[in-house]
């Protein structure tokens, strides 16, 4: 079997391990799908209850959907390596004849179906139950847009799963200590033009502000508020892409020389 094609079905395989066993806990659609759009309704409605122009309310439809991916990157891959770890599956990562990268790749692919499954409910929520409007738009350009954003933020993901890994137990702390900081300064539920010079520090930090910034352009144009002109987020998003996915590569094989050097890396509590 040709290494691609090694690759491929390991990718395919954790990805399919994901969407299979998620089906399994239906409790789970309370916290990935119901929870996250609660807020975005509340936004939704007090932006009508205010009588601001029907545009914030899109704002914060949008943003709402992009949140359950931000909880997914942080629990579904930020983590995962140091619950695997803790659970002895983790030198079985190591030990595989395939890359790393295509086990990461499988987690993000799974996650990535799985959660915009689930987020179809938003947008059930959004445009139907609450009759939120958006401006015509260019189908291709808005996925695009999402793809590219669906990339840096998975690929962030993979950088976030070797440094939790390192970190230890503080993995868990550090997920719940980035969840809120992380939507604030994305701007989910408002423009990111009002955090000032923050948003431009933001949106160079973490890919979900900047598209979602992007895809709000999309949808309303001129009424997203935008925090820079579309080509110029499109451009940064591309630049994001390939810096995170360099540095997942980096932090896997250190991790890799780290496991043969130390032997110590998938041991418990370590």
């Amino acid at each position: 079997m040709s290494a691609l094609a090694l690759n491929l079905r390991a990718t395919w395989g954790r990805a399919y391990g994901r969407l299979v066993g998620s089906f399994r806990e239906p409790t789970w659609l309370i916290t990935d799908a119901i929870l996250p759009n609660l807020g975005m309704l509340a936004f939704v409605m007090l932006y009508r209850a205010l009588g601001a122009p029907r545009s914030f309310e899109a704002l914060a439809v949008v943003g709402g959907l992009l949140a359950t991916y931000w909880i997914n990157v942080l629990w579904g891959m930020g983590a995962q390596f140091y619950w695997e770890k803790q659970s002895g599956q983790l030198q079985l990562y190591f030990v595989a004849p395939c890359s790393r990268m295509a086990i990461l790749s499988g987690m993000a692919l799974g996650g990535f179906l799985l959660t915009t499954a689930r987020s179809a409910f938003g947008l059930f929520l959004g445009f139907v139950v609450m009759g939120v409007r958006v401006e015509p738009f260019s189908l291709p350009t808005l996925l695009g847009v999402f793809a590219l954003t669906m990339v840096a933020l998975y690929a962030l993901g993979m950088v976030m799963a070797s440094l939790f890994l390192l970190w230890g137990r503080e993995a868990y702390h550090l997920s719940n200590a980035l969840y809120q900081p992380v939507q604030f300064l994305s701007g989910l539920y408002f423009p990111l033009r009002t955090l000032g010079p923050f948003g431009i520090v933001a949106a160079g930090v973490v890919p979900l502000g900047l598209g979602v910034d992007a895809l709000r352009q999309v949808l309303l144009g001129a009424g997203a508020h935008a925090l820079m002109p579309l080509r110029f987020e499109i451009v940064a998003l591309v630049v994001l892409c390939a810096f995170f996915l360099w540095l997942a590569r980096v932090a896997l094989a250190h991790l890799e020389s780290l496991a043969k050097r130390e032997g110590r890396l998938t041991q418990r509590w370590q």
